[in-house]
């Protein structure tokens, strides 16, 4: 509430007064310290306070030469106190809203006092705070734009336990640290502050005092929703929980489309590269055109998912968004929040999910960031055998502070619930998972029991993955995890970390590694190919081909292909094929789709005039339709994480490098039969056992002419008679191409 101005009143002339009582009452060390920006407790003695029969009013403003009190009842005069530039004092007879008024070489100028506000955070924030356990921190810490008190304005709060001092800085303050020091709140180490008269939109960060006076660099807000473009710095005012949702739909059907019966195709995606604008400086399309055009063509090409490489404010291009500075922030790079949650929700309208890369395993060492935060190791560990990440120069978070785990967790849930995100794919798990991943000996700590897991990491990731489950209907996790920890998409109550979903990080090396041999080398490492079916349920798997198969020199997929072009395209094709029908969801990086030649570029687009010649089309083609199959045929994906649903029927042709096996889906679903033949030799009349007898309809050819295939006819129709083979009681004769995969569906 701005009060009535009454600027024709003089303001009253007891100046010397109001001196000698600010004085006495301050001291001068004291006066200094707040004027200069180093008293700890700013609130004891900024704004209104009581004195006697009346009310002081001190204020500090370092560009007025003059200052008073504008109140509804006129306007009180303000003395500076002596010697001590830019504060003032005042009095008046009663606490009632004011305004400051400043004055200096003819100008004037009056505003809300921070300090005539109290606190917004309640007790309940208080106690989870320091609890550890609030679900919903963001709701509490953060710049969040509200009416308090009757004025609008925003609601600083940042948890910086071992500071002296804070203050937030930013164009309505002059960048000034002396000016908005917070008031600390209790034990919990929370400082907030309400300033009246700004809201969205505007540019912030605090200015930090260490416990012994120490400058901390100023820094970004840990909570902060949304940040200045790269490589500016600052945190930015967003406002949150605003936006009206209109996806109730697939909201109410996700839990489902995300079941392990369920076939999910995920299309991974780094926004900044996946196509630009070349006319307008060749920049990179914005959230909401690729809202319009990403989602477009992930519904053409029968993706059932995106998973979007982190978006969470990161300063540096190269890090592909896995080092974070602003875990609560989507990357200013493409919009604003409101803009990102457009591109969510036009997904769910389409039919698409929506996952996030999530990276908690560690965080740069940026001077803004979260680095030594209020003058000392707080997220992070102090020992840098347990807090710096030797493979990517960056610290690892502290999981054994309670406060810690509750800002990740925290995070966690904000993108679930803020920005209906279907689920998390979890950066890095292994790295988490053991103290010496990566490390010599003598470069790392045990743990309490004297052995190597990170028993605290394994606490919050089960601590995560029950409350995400346990809060929001529906979603999912996914942990790439490359080693053998047991139970990583196991329930946490038996003993599991508790994902959904695991990357299978297994299968795709053994499998790349297979398919980079000429074909005549091939029977050698057949093993490579059948091995991945000795542990296939285990675990709740995706096979992944993510980013990190296509960058660093390793190439792209049709430059690991061995052989000619006709060949690379060929075995590419049957690779996608085996890939598509082998047990386990699917994740392919964008670019792999067509068949990109060269590494992915994270600063240009994706060579989408590739799409001209017919051979990278037709490798389109073919995912567009193998993604189509995997849905349409139920016995391709409704038993992916159940050994019931796959039967080996040739699996030791190793000479020939031919596989054969047949999916299941539940009980009247249609059994599928993959044949796959990895050497560019064609073989007529392979003679395999089929589960059923009768006919058997041919779905997919990879050799087909239509993508870029030899165009060698196998029958679209074969039938399974009473010839006993494999074990099974029939069998039937098929014609293999060369470098194909030919998939049969019962008729």
């Amino acid at each position: 509430m701005n009060p009535p101005r009454k600027t024709q009143d003089a303001p009253r002339d007891n100046s010397d007064g109001l001196r000698r009582d600010a004085e006495r009452q301050l001291g001068p060390d004291r006066a200094r310290a707040l004027a200069e920006g180093r008293e700890p407790d700013p609130f004891a003695w900024l704004g209104p306070h009581p004195r006697g029969d009346a009310w002081q009013v001190l204020a500090i403003d370092h560009g007025a030469a003059e200052m008073s009190i504008a109140t509804l009842d006129g306007r009180y005069p303000m003395a500076p106190v002596a010697g001590v530039p830019g504060l003032f004092s005042g009095t008046v007879p009663d606490p009632a809203p004011y305004l400051l008024r400043g004055r200096s070489g003819g100008q004037e100028w009056e505003y809300e006092d921070a300090y005539r506000f109290g606190p917004v955070l309640g007790q309940i924030d208080e106690y989870l705070i320091g609890e550890g356990t609030h679900q919903q921190l963001w709701r509490a810490l953060g710049a969040h734009v509200i009416t308090h008190q009757g004025v609008g304005g925003t609601h600083f709060a940042v948890w910086a336990p071992n500071a002296r001092r804070v203050a937030v800085l930013g164009d309505f303050n002059g960048w000034d640290a002396r000016r908005h020091g917070m008031r600390r709140r209790g034990s919990t180490g929370v400082w907030e502050i309400f300033i009246p008269n700004i809201g969205d939109g505007t540019a912030y960060k605090f200015a930090l005092t260490g416990a012994h006076g120490e400058p901390v660099p100023q820094k970004a807000d840990p909570v902060g929703f949304g940040a200045e473009h790269p490589p500016a710095t600052a945190s930015v005012v967003r406002a949150v929980g605003a936006h009206d949702w209109r996806d109730g739909d697939w909201m109410a059907r996700r839990a489902e489309a995300q079941s392990v019966s369920a076939p999910i195709s995920i299309y991974e995606v780094h926004l900044g590269s996946w196509k630009r604008v070349v006319e307008d400086g060749n920049r990179p399309l914005s959230y909401l055109e690729l809202a319009r055009d990403l989602v477009g063509y992930a519904v053409e090409m029968g993706f059932t998912h995106l998973e979007l490489l982190p978006i969470s404010e990161f300063p540096f291009d190269g890090s592909w968004g896995y080092q974070p500075v602003g875990l609560y922030a989507p990357t200013i790079r493409f919009g604003t929040p409101d803009e990102f949650r457009e591109l969510v929700e036009a997904a769910h309208a389409a039919g698409i999910g929506i996952l996030l890369d999530w990276v908690p395993g560690h965080f740069p060492a940026d001077a803004h960031g979260l680095a030594r935060f209020d003058g000392t190791a707080l997220y992070e560990h102090a020992d840098p055998r347990e807090g710096f990440h030797q493979d990517w120069n960056t610290l690892i978070y502290n999981y054994g502070r309670r406060e810690v785990a509750n800002f990740l967790t925290a995070n966690a849930l904000y993108w679930l619930e803020e920005f209906h995100a279907d689920g998390l794919r979890v950066d890095a798990v292994a790295s988490m998972l053991y103290r010496d991943y990566s490390r010599k000996d003598g470069e790392w700590v045990p743990n309490i029991l004297g052995g190597r897991e990170n028993l605290e990491a394994i606490e919050f990731l089960q601590g995560v993955n029950t409350v995400a489950y346990g809060t929001v209907s529906g979603i999912m996790t996914v942990a790439e995890e490359s080693t053998s920890f047991p139970g990583v998409s196991r329930p946490v109550d038996a003993g599991g970390l508790g994902f959904g979903y695991k990357w299978n990080m297994g299968w795709m090396n053994d499998t790349l590694e297979y398919i980079r041999h000429e074909p005549v080398h091939r029977s050698h490492h057949h093993n490579q190919l059948t091995f991945g079916l000795v542990y296939a349920f285990s675990e709740n798997f995706i096979l992944p081909i993510s980013h990190d198969e296509v960058v660093h020199g390793k190439g792209s997929m049709l430059s690991k292909m061995p052989g000619d072009d006709w060949q690379k395209f060929a075995n590419l094709r049957a690779y996608y094929g085996f890939m598509w029908t082998h047990p386990g969801k699917k994740l392919l990086f964008m670019g792999c789709e067509f068949a990109q030649r060269r590494e992915w570029n994270h600063d240009g687009s994706l060579d989408w005039h590739l799409l001209d010649d017919p051979r990278h089309r037709g490798i389109q083609s073919l995912l567009r339709d193998l993604n189509h199959l995997y849905r349409d045929l139920p016995a391709l994906h409704r038993r992916d994480a159940e050994a019931e649903g796959f039967g080996w029927i040739e699996g030791g042709a190793a000479a020939e490098s031919v596989l054969a096996y047949a999916r299941y889906g539940a009980p009247g679903d249609a059994p599928v039969v993959v044949v796959c033949n990895f050497t560019p030799v064609p073989r007529h009349g392979w003679r395999i056992g089929m589960p059923r007898d009768g006919k058997w309809e041919q779905r997919l050819n990879s050799d087909a002419g239509i993508y870029g295939g030899s165009g060698m006819v196998a029958p679209a129709i074969v039938t399974a008679d009473g010839d006993e083979y494999q074990g099974y009681d029939q069998s039937a004769l098929v014609d293999l191409p060369p470098l194909s995969v030919l998939i049969y569906e019962a008729a």
